[in-house]
């Protein structure tokens, strides 16, 4: 994904579809990119689609058990657990946004608190801009 979709992300929903195994595969390189934008970000992995296969549910999955991840077994077409993941995600995003202590968290708050505009003190005064400027050739 472009670097633009990370930005200002307070936590990451990570989804692979449980009839796709390719989708549990690339896991890691999401999972590594993810890392390298937004490191300190909580991340919830979903195990999507359930409701094709309900037996998924019984599995253990290493990738969540590896880096710690909560897991959640969802359906998206049924809506099993998708309220409670949200609500969850949520809640780890507002939690995250108020106790970060990440440096890029840090560098973009200072920067949305940037003034651009000049102060009035800052700012010369119309008569000192004047007297600088050469007089035009007539």
């Amino acid at each position: 994904m472009h670097a633009s979709y990370y930005y200002k992300a307070h936590a990451c929903i990570m989804v692979f579809d449980v009839q796709r195994k390719v989708t549990y595969k690339n896991l890691s390189t999401w999972y590594t990119e993810l890392r390298e934008f937004r490191p300190e970000i909580p991340c919830i992995l979903v195990a999507n689609k359930i409701d094709a296969d309900i037996k998924m549910t019984q599995k253990s999955f290493s990738f969540a058990r590896k880096f710690s991840l909560p897991l959640y077994f969802v359906s998206a077409a049924d809506g099993t657990n998708v309220v409670k993941l949200f609500n969850d995600a949520i809640r780890l995003a507002v939690s995250y946004k108020h106790n970060s202590r990440d440096f890029m968290d840090e560098v973009l708050q200072e920067l949305e608190n940037f003034d651009l505009e000049p102060k009035e003190e800052d700012a010369p005064d119309q008569e000192q801009r004047g007297s600088t400027e050469s007089p035009s050739p007539s």
